[in-house]
């Protein structure tokens, strides 16, 4: 510890003394403590080896990025950062179907899809006009509600499966796109292992048969049921290779879009995750 202090000592008459002055004394004794006691500290915390033994040198530990929980947004995994996953808890699942209730995606959804179903004449024994309307958003709304709390909420807490989509991490376009379309055969348990998607496939076939509770008698067939049913798994799919494909859709966007465009996302008061 002497010879550390002694360092020190030196130090600071180098490259202190010669500066000091009226004005510059304060500054300059600040300006040089620092450094100075930096270089001390350096050397009272060197480790001499026992015997000639040369110190170990521990590799640098790599870091992780953690699943946060209750985040609807699954982090990418990639070679060079390893993914520390963290399963989503029952609260955090219902958490989720709440958010996704009432993101503005679900509203512009429900309602194109019940606005193209009254143009394309469907559901005729619900009428038209504005309560022919009224019945078809009650009857969508009522189907992607019911899909999501039976499929991301119960189901997935009874088979412990996490609801949410996770990246492939892939390069290669085709590769990319088979991966995200057989999300709704293949998904993530809660202790990170892969398997058969149960919430999926009985969510789907679940949600179709209760909808024969509302549906006009004409569409409470098997056959319309099992259409429901395949119809459902398909739009899944699609909603997989979109949730894919998103991510650099959004960094072509901002690459290239003006920059009065982005002044104005900016603006827009919707979540981060919900903006482009």
């Amino acid at each position: 510890m002497l010879s550390e202090a002694h360092t020190a000592s030196t130090y600071l008459r180098s490259k202190c003394l010669p500066r000091v002055g009226p004005v510059f004394l304060a500054s300059s004794m600040m300006l040089c403590v620092s450094p100075a006691l930096a270089q001390a500290h350096a050397g009272a915390t060197h480790f001499q080896p026992v015997n000639g033994a040369s110190p170990a040198i521990e590799a640098p530990q790599p870091q992780m990025q953690v699943a946060l929980p209750c985040s609807a947004q699954a982090p990418l995994s990639s070679s060079d950062i390893p993914l520390a996953y963290t399963p989503l808890s029952t609260h955090c699942k219902f958490e989720l179907f709440v958010r996704q209730t009432y993101s503005p995606y679900t509203l512009a959804s429900v309602t194109f899809e019940a606005t193209w179903a009254q143009a394309m004449a469907q559901w005729p024994q619900y009428g038209g006009g504005m309560v022919g309307w009224s019945k078809r958003l009650g009857a969508t709304v009522a189907d992607t509600e019911s899909r999501r709390f039976i499929q991301g909420v119960v189901l997935s807490s009874a088979f412990h499966q996490d609801p949410r989509y996770f990246p492939s991490g892939q390069r290669h376009l085709v590769v990319r796109a088979w991966y995200a379309a057989t999300r709704v055969l293949v998904t993530r348990a809660d202790d990170g292992r892969s398997e058969l998607n149960t919430s999926e496939l009985l969510g789907a076939i679940s949600t179709s048969s209760l909808q024969n509770l509302y549906y006009p008698s004409q569409y409470r067939t098997a056959g319309d049921t099992m259409n429901r049913f395949f119809g459902a798994l398909s739009s899944d799919a699609i909603s997989d290779v979109l949730h894919e494909f998103t991510p650099d859709m959004k960094r072509m966007f901002h690459k290239h879009a003006p920059k009065r465009i982005l002044q104005i996302e900016a603006k827009v008061p919707l979540p981060p995750q919900d903006k482009w």
